[in-house]
């Protein structure tokens, strides 16, 4: 499989530090696809003066969730004939420095997902850990394997062509519930997942997107979700850990 990598960047509102996100992702010559979902005034115009420095931004006027920017970006990736997308998010709250590892993994191994295993400073608000836990606690029960230690990281690397096969039956979610949903379809599907250890940092002041209510019902919904599809497929998963 060939090793022609690009980024996609999703944002709504995040603005103060995605000329550095941006910085990095050039830095190791990916082309940036930074997608705005329906931003406010005050973000949409940093959003818009990336594109004086190269990068294609994408303005969704109509709010559609993290998860459509992304897979809005992933499906210009592939019309720009790029084999792989990085996915990074826009509070640079993943450590950038841990990128050029990022994309070594995945060049090694094309044909793989590879995603980051966040390591948490004392910053990370215990709601959101005990969340992050409980999803992952479920993704094992969907997948039947311990191969995906972190299911909800934002910082990893798609191999397009069995993404967007994934995506392409309008299955996944629009929105906080798609980074879990496209990795568990991804490994239904066959394709290896590895993880990358990456330090993420919660900065006093950041804006998160997630809402406690509807973000948690919509999860609440996707694991009962996979969960009742992974029952047809279990045989096969479990055939798939007996021979490898």
């Amino acid at each position: 499989m060939s090793f022609r990598p690009c980024c996609v960047i999703p944002s709504r509102n995040h603005y103060r530090d995605v000329a550095r996100v941006v910085a990095s992702a050039r830095e190791q010559g990916l082309e940036v696809f930074l997608i705005d979902d329906a931003s406010d005034e005050h973000a949409q115009s940093v959003l818009a003066a990336q594109a004086a420095v190269g990068v294609q931004v994408v303005r969704r006027p109509v709010r559609g969730g993290k998860g459509g920017a992304v897979s809005q970006g992933l499906v210009l990736a592939v019309a720009a004939g790029f084999s792989h997308a990085v996915q990074l998010d826009a509070d640079a709250q993943h450590d950038l420095t841990a990128l050029p590892a990022l994309l070594a993994l995945a060049r090694a191994n094309p044909d793989a997902l590879v995603s980051g295993h966040a390591v948490y400073d004392g910053s990370v608000p215990k709601a959101r850990r005990w969340g992050r836990l409980l999803t992952h606690f479920w993704v094992w029960v969907e997948t039947l394997s311990l191969s995906i230690s972190d299911s909800v990281c934002g910082f990893r690397c798609y191999p397009l062509a069995p993404t967007m096969a994934v995506l392409a039956p309008g299955r996944v979610g629009g929105f906080m519930e798609f980074d879990i949903e496209v990795m568990v379809r991804l490994h239904w599907h066959g394709v290896r997942v590895l993880m990358l250890p990456v330090r993420v940092f919660y900065p006093e002041g950041n804006t998160s997107n997630f809402e406690m209510l509807r973000d948690n019902w919509r999860i609440t919904k996707l694991h009962t979700r996979l969960t009742l599809a992974m029952l047809p497929r279990a045989p096969g998963l479990l055939w798939r850990r007996f021979r490898g």
